[in-house]
Protein backbone atom coordinates (compact mmCIF):
# COMPACT_ATOMS: atom_id res chain seq x y z
CA UNK A 1 0.00 0.00 0.00
CA UNK A 2 2.73 2.46 1.02
CA UNK A 3 4.82 1.50 -2.01
CA UNK A 4 1.83 2.17 -4.30
CA UNK A 5 1.27 5.62 -2.80
CA UNK A 6 4.96 6.45 -3.18
CA UNK A 7 4.94 5.29 -6.82
CA UNK A 8 1.80 7.26 -7.75
CA UNK A 9 2.73 10.46 -5.92
CA UNK A 10 6.48 10.42 -6.58
CA UNK A 11 7.13 11.19 -2.89
CA UNK A 12 8.59 9.04 -0.13
CA UNK A 13 6.19 8.11 2.65
CA UNK A 14 8.02 10.24 5.23
CA UNK A 15 7.55 13.30 3.01
CA UNK A 16 3.77 12.89 2.80
CA UNK A 17 3.26 14.35 6.27
CA UNK A 18 4.41 17.83 5.26
CA UNK A 19 2.13 17.87 2.23
CA UNK A 20 -0.94 16.85 4.23
CA UNK A 21 -0.08 19.21 7.09
CA UNK A 22 -0.07 22.19 4.72
CA UNK A 23 -3.28 20.81 3.19
CA UNK A 24 -4.94 20.80 6.61
CA UNK A 25 -3.76 24.37 7.10
CA UNK A 26 -5.59 25.27 3.90
CA UNK A 27 -8.63 23.46 5.32
CA UNK A 28 -8.38 25.76 8.36
CA UNK A 29 -8.68 28.91 6.26
CA UNK A 30 -11.68 27.48 4.40
CA UNK A 31 -13.17 26.27 7.69
CA UNK A 32 -13.51 29.91 8.76
CA UNK A 33 -15.24 31.22 5.64
CA UNK A 34 -17.34 28.04 5.25
CA UNK A 35 -18.58 28.51 8.80
CA UNK A 36 -19.45 32.18 8.25
CA UNK A 37 -21.74 31.38 5.31
CA UNK A 38 -23.86 29.03 7.46
CA UNK A 39 -23.84 31.39 10.44
CA UNK A 40 -24.87 34.34 8.28
CA UNK A 41 -28.70 34.02 8.49
CA UNK A 42 -28.59 33.79 12.28
CA UNK A 43 -26.20 36.75 12.57
CA UNK A 44 -28.56 38.71 10.33
CA UNK A 45 -31.60 37.91 12.47
CA UNK A 46 -29.90 38.60 15.80
CA UNK A 47 -28.29 41.89 14.77
CA UNK A 48 -31.25 42.86 12.55
CA UNK A 49 -29.21 43.46 9.41
CA UNK A 50 -30.89 44.18 6.09
CA UNK A 51 -29.94 42.22 2.97
CA UNK A 52 -28.10 45.31 1.76
CA UNK A 53 -26.05 45.35 4.96
CA UNK A 54 -25.21 41.66 4.53
CA UNK A 55 -24.14 42.27 0.94
CA UNK A 56 -22.01 45.21 2.03
CA UNK A 57 -20.38 43.09 4.71
CA UNK A 58 -19.28 40.49 2.19
CA UNK A 59 -18.27 43.08 -0.38
CA UNK A 60 -15.86 44.50 2.17
CA UNK A 61 -14.66 40.97 2.98
CA UNK A 62 -13.85 40.17 -0.65
CA UNK A 63 -12.30 43.58 -1.30
CA UNK A 64 -9.92 43.12 1.63
CA UNK A 65 -9.07 39.63 0.33
CA UNK A 66 -8.37 41.14 -3.10
CA UNK A 67 -6.12 43.83 -1.65
CA UNK A 68 -4.30 41.30 0.54
CA UNK A 69 -3.21 39.32 -2.53
CA UNK A 70 -0.77 42.06 -3.50
CA UNK A 71 0.68 42.48 -0.01
CA UNK A 72 0.92 38.74 0.71
CA UNK A 73 2.75 38.02 -2.54
CA UNK A 74 5.16 40.85 -1.81
CA UNK A 75 5.81 39.58 1.73
CA UNK A 76 6.51 36.05 0.54
CA UNK A 77 8.84 37.04 -2.29
CA UNK A 78 10.78 39.65 -0.31
CA UNK A 79 11.05 37.97 3.11
CA UNK A 80 10.92 34.29 2.15
CA UNK A 81 9.25 33.53 5.53
CA UNK A 82 6.65 31.13 4.15
CA UNK A 83 5.88 29.05 7.24
CA UNK A 84 5.75 32.11 9.50
CA UNK A 85 3.25 33.74 7.14
CA UNK A 86 1.12 30.58 7.04
CA UNK A 87 1.03 30.49 10.85
CA UNK A 88 0.20 34.20 10.96
CA UNK A 89 -2.64 33.72 8.47
CA UNK A 90 -4.28 31.01 10.57
CA UNK A 91 -3.67 32.69 13.93
CA UNK A 92 -4.89 36.16 12.98
CA UNK A 93 -7.83 34.75 10.99
CA UNK A 94 -8.84 32.49 13.89
CA UNK A 95 -8.57 35.38 16.34
CA UNK A 96 -10.75 37.64 14.19
CA UNK A 97 -13.26 34.82 13.72
CA UNK A 98 -13.46 34.20 17.47
CA UNK A 99 -13.75 37.92 18.21
CA UNK A 100 -16.76 38.16 15.91
CA UNK A 101 -18.65 36.16 18.53
CA UNK A 102 -18.59 39.27 20.71
CA UNK A 103 -19.55 41.72 17.93
CA UNK A 104 -22.70 43.72 18.67
CA UNK A 105 -23.04 45.81 15.54
CA UNK A 106 -22.02 46.46 11.96
CA UNK A 107 -18.85 48.58 12.54
CA UNK A 108 -17.08 45.98 14.69
CA UNK A 109 -18.22 43.06 12.55
CA UNK A 110 -17.11 44.84 9.37
CA UNK A 111 -13.64 45.50 10.82
CA UNK A 112 -13.32 41.83 11.76
CA UNK A 113 -14.50 40.70 8.31
CA UNK A 114 -11.80 42.89 6.76
CA UNK A 115 -9.20 41.13 8.89
CA UNK A 116 -10.65 37.68 8.10
CA UNK A 117 -10.66 38.42 4.37
CA UNK A 118 -7.08 39.69 4.42
CA UNK A 119 -5.70 36.78 6.45
CA UNK A 120 -7.68 34.25 4.40
CA UNK A 121 -5.84 35.33 1.25
CA UNK A 122 -2.56 35.73 3.11
CA UNK A 123 -2.41 31.91 3.20
CA UNK A 124 -2.18 31.08 -0.50
CA UNK A 125 1.10 32.69 -1.69
CA UNK A 126 3.30 31.27 1.11
CA UNK A 127 1.65 27.84 1.07
CA UNK A 128 1.75 27.36 -2.70
CA UNK A 129 5.32 28.63 -3.04
CA UNK A 130 6.43 26.51 -0.05
CA UNK A 131 5.07 23.32 -1.62
CA UNK A 132 6.32 24.22 -5.10
CA UNK A 133 9.87 24.81 -3.91
CA UNK A 134 9.94 21.83 -1.55
CA UNK A 135 8.55 19.37 -4.13
CA UNK A 136 9.57 20.62 -7.61
CA UNK A 137 9.26 17.15 -9.15
CA UNK A 138 5.89 16.36 -7.53
CA UNK A 139 4.39 19.84 -7.63
CA UNK A 140 1.08 18.73 -9.18
CA UNK A 141 0.49 16.11 -6.50
CA UNK A 142 1.46 18.48 -3.67
CA UNK A 143 -0.84 21.23 -4.93
CA UNK A 144 -3.69 18.76 -5.46
CA UNK A 145 -3.47 17.77 -1.77
CA UNK A 146 -3.43 21.48 -0.91
CA UNK A 147 -6.62 21.96 -2.98
CA UNK A 148 -8.16 18.86 -1.40
CA UNK A 149 -7.65 20.46 2.02
CA UNK A 150 -9.70 23.45 0.90
CA UNK A 151 -12.52 21.19 -0.28
CA UNK A 152 -12.39 19.27 3.00
CA UNK A 153 -12.78 22.49 4.98
CA UNK A 154 -15.57 23.72 2.69
CA UNK A 155 -17.55 20.49 3.22
CA UNK A 156 -16.96 19.78 6.91
CA UNK A 157 -17.40 23.35 8.21
CA UNK A 158 -21.04 23.82 7.05
CA UNK A 159 -22.03 20.42 8.43
CA UNK A 160 -20.36 21.15 11.78
CA UNK A 161 -21.97 24.60 12.03
CA UNK A 162 -25.38 23.15 11.21
CA UNK A 163 -25.09 20.64 14.05
CA UNK A 164 -23.69 23.13 16.59
CA UNK A 165 -26.38 25.74 15.86
CA UNK A 166 -29.08 23.26 16.87
CA UNK A 167 -28.04 23.56 20.52
CA UNK A 168 -25.93 26.74 20.70
CA UNK A 169 -26.28 30.40 19.84
CA UNK A 170 -24.32 31.70 16.88
CA UNK A 171 -21.99 33.55 19.28
CA UNK A 172 -21.08 30.38 21.19
CA UNK A 173 -20.74 28.45 17.94
CA UNK A 174 -18.24 30.99 16.58
CA UNK A 175 -16.10 30.94 19.73
CA UNK A 176 -16.00 27.15 19.81
CA UNK A 177 -15.36 26.80 16.09
CA UNK A 178 -12.25 28.99 16.17
CA UNK A 179 -10.35 26.53 18.36
CA UNK A 180 -9.45 24.00 15.58
CA UNK A 181 -7.86 26.83 13.58
CA UNK A 182 -5.51 27.70 16.46
CA UNK A 183 -4.64 24.02 16.87
CA UNK A 184 -3.68 23.65 13.20
CA UNK A 185 -1.59 26.85 13.35
CA UNK A 186 0.28 25.53 16.39
CA UNK A 187 1.02 22.17 14.77
CA UNK A 188 2.31 23.82 11.57
CA UNK A 189 4.48 26.17 13.61
CA UNK A 190 5.99 23.36 15.67
CA UNK A 191 6.73 20.93 12.83
CA UNK A 192 7.52 23.20 9.87
CA UNK A 193 9.09 26.39 11.26
CA UNK A 194 12.57 24.82 11.07
CA UNK A 195 12.23 24.68 7.27
CA UNK A 196 11.30 28.34 7.00
CA UNK A 197 14.82 29.66 6.51
CA UNK A 198 16.13 26.96 4.19
CA UNK A 199 13.39 25.73 1.88
CA UNK A 200 15.42 24.52 -1.15
CA UNK A 201 14.78 25.65 -4.66
CA UNK A 202 14.86 23.39 -7.75
CA UNK A 203 18.67 23.28 -7.62
CA UNK A 204 18.70 22.31 -3.95
CA UNK A 205 19.88 25.75 -2.85
CA UNK A 206 18.22 27.86 -0.17
CA UNK A 207 17.07 31.35 -1.04
CA UNK A 208 15.49 33.83 1.33
CA UNK A 209 13.68 36.12 -1.05
CA UNK A 210 14.02 38.69 -3.81
CA UNK A 211 14.54 42.43 -3.86
CA UNK A 212 11.67 44.88 -4.33
CA UNK A 213 13.02 45.73 -7.78
CA UNK A 214 12.97 42.06 -8.82
CA UNK A 215 9.44 41.67 -7.44
CA UNK A 216 7.92 44.61 -9.34
CA UNK A 217 9.78 43.63 -12.50
CA UNK A 218 8.18 40.21 -12.28
CA UNK A 219 4.73 41.73 -11.72
CA UNK A 220 5.20 43.95 -14.78
CA UNK A 221 6.14 40.93 -16.88
CA UNK A 222 3.04 39.03 -15.76
CA UNK A 223 0.72 41.92 -16.58
CA UNK A 224 2.07 42.01 -20.13
CA UNK A 225 1.18 38.34 -20.62
CA UNK A 226 -2.31 38.27 -22.18
CA UNK A 227 -2.90 34.63 -21.30
CA UNK A 228 -2.23 35.31 -17.61
CA UNK A 229 -4.52 38.35 -17.62
CA UNK A 230 -7.24 36.41 -19.46
CA UNK A 231 -7.00 33.53 -17.00
CA UNK A 232 -7.27 35.96 -14.09
CA UNK A 233 -10.38 37.59 -15.57
CA UNK A 234 -12.01 34.20 -16.19
CA UNK A 235 -11.25 33.14 -12.63
CA UNK A 236 -12.80 36.40 -11.43
CA UNK A 237 -16.06 35.72 -13.27
CA UNK A 238 -16.21 32.20 -11.83
CA UNK A 239 -15.50 33.46 -8.31
CA UNK A 240 -18.17 36.15 -8.66
CA UNK A 241 -20.82 33.55 -9.48
CA UNK A 242 -19.65 31.20 -6.74
CA UNK A 243 -19.58 33.95 -4.10
CA UNK A 244 -23.08 35.07 -5.08
CA UNK A 245 -24.43 31.53 -4.72
CA UNK A 246 -22.71 30.94 -1.38
CA UNK A 247 -24.18 34.18 -0.04
CA UNK A 248 -27.67 33.59 -1.47
CA UNK A 249 -28.22 29.91 -0.63
CA UNK A 250 -28.08 30.02 3.21
CA UNK A 251 -30.20 33.18 3.36
CA UNK A 252 -32.79 31.68 1.02
CA UNK A 253 -32.92 28.36 2.86
CA UNK A 254 -33.18 29.90 6.33
CA UNK A 255 -35.32 32.99 5.64
CA UNK A 256 -37.57 31.94 2.75
CA UNK A 257 -37.86 28.15 2.99
CA UNK A 258 -37.61 28.32 6.81
CA UNK A 259 -35.36 25.27 7.19
CA UNK A 260 -33.29 24.50 10.26
CA UNK A 261 -29.53 25.09 10.58
CA UNK A 262 -28.69 21.44 9.89
CA UNK A 263 -30.30 21.54 6.44
CA UNK A 264 -28.66 24.90 5.72
CA UNK A 265 -25.30 23.26 6.41
CA UNK A 266 -26.22 20.27 4.26
CA UNK A 267 -27.15 22.55 1.37
CA UNK A 268 -23.81 24.35 1.40
CA UNK A 269 -21.88 21.10 1.89
CA UNK A 270 -23.73 19.44 -1.00
CA UNK A 271 -22.61 22.12 -3.43
CA UNK A 272 -19.00 21.92 -2.24
CA UNK A 273 -18.97 18.10 -2.34
CA UNK A 274 -20.19 18.03 -5.92
CA UNK A 275 -17.51 20.52 -6.88
CA UNK A 276 -14.81 18.39 -5.24
CA UNK A 277 -15.93 15.33 -7.22
CA UNK A 278 -16.33 17.13 -10.55
CA UNK A 279 -13.03 19.03 -10.27
CA UNK A 280 -10.55 16.21 -11.06
CA UNK A 281 -12.77 15.02 -13.93
CA UNK A 282 -12.88 18.51 -15.42
CA UNK A 283 -9.12 18.83 -15.00
CA UNK A 284 -8.50 15.56 -16.85
CA UNK A 285 -10.87 16.59 -19.62
CA UNK A 286 -9.26 20.03 -20.00
CA UNK A 287 -5.82 18.43 -20.37
CA UNK A 288 -7.09 16.33 -23.27
CA UNK A 289 -9.76 18.42 -24.96
CA UNK A 290 -8.59 21.96 -24.22
CA UNK A 291 -9.75 24.64 -21.76
CA UNK A 292 -12.48 26.24 -23.87
CA UNK A 293 -14.91 23.24 -23.91
CA UNK A 294 -14.54 22.90 -20.12
CA UNK A 295 -15.36 26.54 -19.51
CA UNK A 296 -18.26 26.53 -22.01
CA UNK A 297 -19.78 23.34 -20.60
CA UNK A 298 -19.38 24.44 -16.99
CA UNK A 299 -20.86 27.89 -17.46
CA UNK A 300 -23.72 26.64 -19.65
CA UNK A 301 -24.68 23.82 -17.30
CA UNK A 302 -24.45 26.07 -14.24
CA UNK A 303 -26.68 28.68 -15.87
CA UNK A 304 -29.38 26.11 -16.70
CA UNK A 305 -29.51 24.60 -13.22
CA UNK A 306 -29.38 27.95 -11.43
CA UNK A 307 -32.37 29.06 -13.52
CA UNK A 308 -34.18 25.82 -12.62
CA UNK A 309 -33.52 26.39 -8.90
CA UNK A 310 -35.88 29.36 -9.00
CA UNK A 311 -38.75 26.92 -9.60
CA UNK A 312 -38.01 24.81 -6.50
CA UNK A 313 -40.89 25.18 -4.08
CA UNK A 314 -39.47 23.44 -1.01
CA UNK A 315 -36.20 22.81 0.75
CA UNK A 316 -35.80 19.20 -0.45
CA UNK A 317 -36.05 20.17 -4.12
CA UNK A 318 -33.76 23.15 -3.62
CA UNK A 319 -30.99 21.15 -1.90
CA UNK A 320 -31.35 18.40 -4.49
CA UNK A 321 -31.02 21.04 -7.20
CA UNK A 322 -27.83 22.37 -5.63
CA UNK A 323 -26.37 18.87 -5.67
CA UNK A 324 -27.44 18.35 -9.28
CA UNK A 325 -25.86 21.68 -10.22
CA UNK A 326 -22.44 20.12 -9.79
CA UNK A 327 -23.37 16.47 -10.25
CA UNK A 328 -24.83 17.18 -13.67
CA UNK A 329 -21.71 19.06 -14.69
CA UNK A 330 -19.73 16.01 -13.53
CA UNK A 331 -21.78 13.82 -15.89
CA UNK A 332 -21.15 16.28 -18.70
CA UNK A 333 -17.42 16.19 -18.02
CA UNK A 334 -17.35 12.38 -18.02
CA UNK A 335 -19.19 12.20 -21.33
CA UNK A 336 -16.94 14.81 -22.94
CA UNK A 337 -13.87 12.84 -21.87
CA UNK A 338 -15.55 9.79 -23.39
CA UNK A 339 -16.07 11.64 -26.69
CA UNK A 340 -12.40 12.65 -26.76
CA UNK A 341 -11.21 9.11 -26.02
CA UNK A 342 -13.54 7.44 -28.55
CA UNK A 343 -13.01 9.62 -31.61
CA UNK A 344 -11.73 6.71 -33.70
CA UNK A 345 -14.79 4.65 -32.78
CA UNK A 346 -17.10 7.53 -33.73
CA UNK A 347 -15.25 8.11 -36.99
CA UNK A 348 -15.46 4.40 -37.87
CA UNK A 349 -19.19 4.29 -37.19
CA UNK A 350 -19.83 7.34 -39.34
CA UNK A 351 -17.58 5.99 -42.12
CA UNK A 352 -19.67 2.79 -42.13
CA UNK A 353 -22.89 4.73 -42.60
CA UNK A 354 -24.00 5.94 -39.18
CA UNK A 355 -25.79 9.28 -39.34
CA UNK A 356 -25.26 12.20 -36.99
CA UNK A 357 -28.61 11.43 -35.39
CA UNK A 358 -27.43 7.88 -34.63
CA UNK A 359 -24.29 9.09 -32.87
CA UNK A 360 -26.28 11.76 -31.02
CA UNK A 361 -28.77 9.12 -29.85
CA UNK A 362 -25.97 6.76 -28.76
CA UNK A 363 -24.28 9.27 -26.46
CA UNK A 364 -27.58 10.59 -25.10
CA UNK A 365 -28.56 7.04 -24.14
CA UNK A 366 -25.18 6.51 -22.46
CA UNK A 367 -25.49 9.73 -20.45
CA UNK A 368 -29.07 8.88 -19.46
CA UNK A 369 -28.12 5.36 -18.38
CA UNK A 370 -25.23 6.78 -16.35
CA UNK A 371 -27.53 9.13 -14.45
CA UNK A 372 -30.26 6.49 -14.05
CA UNK A 373 -27.72 4.08 -12.58
CA UNK A 374 -26.71 6.79 -10.12
CA UNK A 375 -30.36 7.49 -9.32
CA UNK A 376 -31.05 3.79 -8.76
CA UNK A 377 -28.04 3.51 -6.46
CA UNK A 378 -29.28 6.57 -4.56
CA UNK A 379 -32.75 5.04 -4.11
CA UNK A 380 -31.28 1.74 -2.88
CA UNK A 381 -28.88 3.37 -0.43
CA UNK A 382 -31.58 5.82 0.69
CA UNK A 383 -34.06 3.07 1.48
CA UNK A 384 -31.39 0.99 3.19
CA UNK A 385 -30.20 3.98 5.20
CA UNK A 386 -33.74 4.90 6.26
CA UNK A 387 -34.34 1.31 7.40
CA UNK A 388 -31.10 1.16 9.38
CA UNK A 389 -31.75 4.51 11.10
CA UNK A 390 -35.34 3.49 11.89
CA UNK A 391 -34.17 0.23 13.45
CA UNK A 392 -31.49 2.02 15.45
CA UNK A 393 -33.87 4.52 17.04
CA UNK A 394 -36.82 2.12 17.32
CA UNK A 395 -39.32 3.68 14.91
CA UNK A 396 -40.94 2.54 11.68
CA UNK A 397 -39.65 4.04 8.44
CA UNK A 398 -42.44 5.43 6.24
CA UNK A 399 -41.37 5.79 2.62
CA UNK A 400 -43.86 7.14 0.08
CA UNK A 401 -43.36 5.76 -3.46
CA UNK A 402 -44.22 8.98 -5.33
CA UNK A 403 -41.20 11.06 -4.15
CA UNK A 404 -38.91 8.08 -4.79
CA UNK A 405 -40.25 7.72 -8.34
CA UNK A 406 -39.98 11.47 -8.94
CA UNK A 407 -36.35 11.48 -7.79
CA UNK A 408 -35.56 8.53 -10.06
CA UNK A 409 -37.14 10.18 -13.10
CA UNK A 410 -35.44 13.47 -12.30
CA UNK A 411 -32.07 11.70 -12.27
CA UNK A 412 -32.78 10.41 -15.77
CA UNK A 413 -33.73 13.88 -16.99
CA UNK A 414 -30.42 15.25 -15.67
CA UNK A 415 -28.61 12.77 -17.91
CA UNK A 416 -30.55 13.98 -20.93
CA UNK A 417 -30.03 17.69 -20.17
CA UNK A 418 -26.33 17.51 -19.32
CA UNK A 419 -25.59 14.78 -21.85
CA UNK A 420 -26.90 16.74 -24.84
CA UNK A 421 -23.83 18.93 -25.36
CA UNK A 422 -21.32 16.00 -25.36
CA UNK A 423 -23.66 14.00 -27.62
CA UNK A 424 -23.98 16.90 -30.06
CA UNK A 425 -20.21 17.38 -30.01
CA UNK A 426 -19.73 13.68 -30.88
CA UNK A 427 -22.29 13.79 -33.70
CA UNK A 428 -20.60 16.77 -35.36
CA UNK A 429 -17.13 15.20 -35.58
CA UNK A 430 -15.58 14.95 -39.04
CA UNK A 431 -15.14 11.19 -39.66
CA UNK A 432 -11.92 11.69 -41.61
CA UNK A 433 -10.33 13.75 -38.83
CA UNK A 434 -11.63 11.32 -36.19
CA UNK A 435 -10.13 8.29 -37.95
CA UNK A 436 -6.73 9.96 -38.06
CA UNK A 437 -6.62 10.15 -34.27
CA UNK A 438 -4.21 7.67 -32.68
Amino acid sequence: MIATIERLSGLEWKSQGTVFLVGFGHAGTHWIIGSIYVLLPYIQRDLQFSYTAVGTLFTVFHFSAFAANFASGLLVDVTGRRVALMVASLTLGGAAFMASGWALGMPVLMALMILIGATNNLWHPPAISFLSRLYPNSRGYALSIHAFGASFGDIVAPLAMGVLLVGLTWQSTVKLSALPVFLIAAVIGVFLIARDSHTPDQNGEAKRGMSLKEYFTGISTLLRDRSVVGLALMAGVRSMAQSGLLLFIPLYLANVLQVGPTLVGVGIAAMQLGGMIAGPIAGTWSDRAGRRPVVLAGLSGSTLVIAALTLAGNEVLFIAGISLLVGGIGIMNIMLVSVTERRREIGLRMALGARRADVLRQFLIEATMLSIAGGLAGVVFGLAGASLVADAIGVEAAVEPLPVLAAFLFAGSVGIIFGYYPARRASRLDPIVALRRE
